[in-house]
């Protein structure tokens, strides 16, 4: 097995378990609270929209829906989970995956919330670190929670895997 392989083998299912724990945190939340669930059509419609050429918006959803918007959001959602925890096996080693540790997983799951900071909340038209949402401070508590839950996932997930590989 070749080295990529090595890293593919372990950073899509800890991408997806990660992403689906931090999806599960996100509806227990809303139960709890009542915290409205993140909208990854809206993610979809910004994607969508990329190969027309426009990459930032007023405010995405009073862009033109698209058609496919709804599940390209949540594929880019998850595909966005995998590529984090092949980060996470890069930058820790992929020993890491073999006897996991929380504080790398954490470190990869706070310093993730910097792309919805820097990238989608700009390009969405909600600003940087969604300074023009009505309440900015709550949006960034919200996001930056999420990424801890992932943060989590990633340990969990990894040291799921960790037993059922071996």
């Amino acid at each position: 097995m070749n080295r990529i392989d090595q890293y593919l083998i372990h950073a899509v299912p800890i991408g997806l378990v990660a992403t689906a724990f931090m999806d599960l945190f996100a509806l227990a939340r809303r139960r709890v609270s009542g915290t409205p669930l993140p909208d990854y059509a809206l993610v979809g419609r910004w994607i969508a929209h990329m190969r027309r050429g426009r990459f930032r918006h007023a405010a995405i959803a009073k862009t033109p829906a698209v058609r496919t918007e709804r599940g390209l959001g949540w594929a880019v959602h998850y595909a966005t989970g995998i590529v984090f925890a092949g980060a996470l096996l890069v930058l820790a080693g992929i020993d890491w995956a073999r006897d996991p540790t929380l504080l790398p997983a954490l470190a990869i799951g706070i310093g993730s919330v910097a792309a919805p900071f820097l990238l989608m909340q700009p390009g969405m038209g909600a600003g940087i670190a969604a300074r023009r949402t009505a309440d900015p401070t709550t949006a960034r508590v919200r996001s930056l929670v999420a990424h801890a839950v992932f943060g989590v996932g990633l340990y969990l997930a990894g040291s799921v895997l960790r037993f059922v590989a071996a």
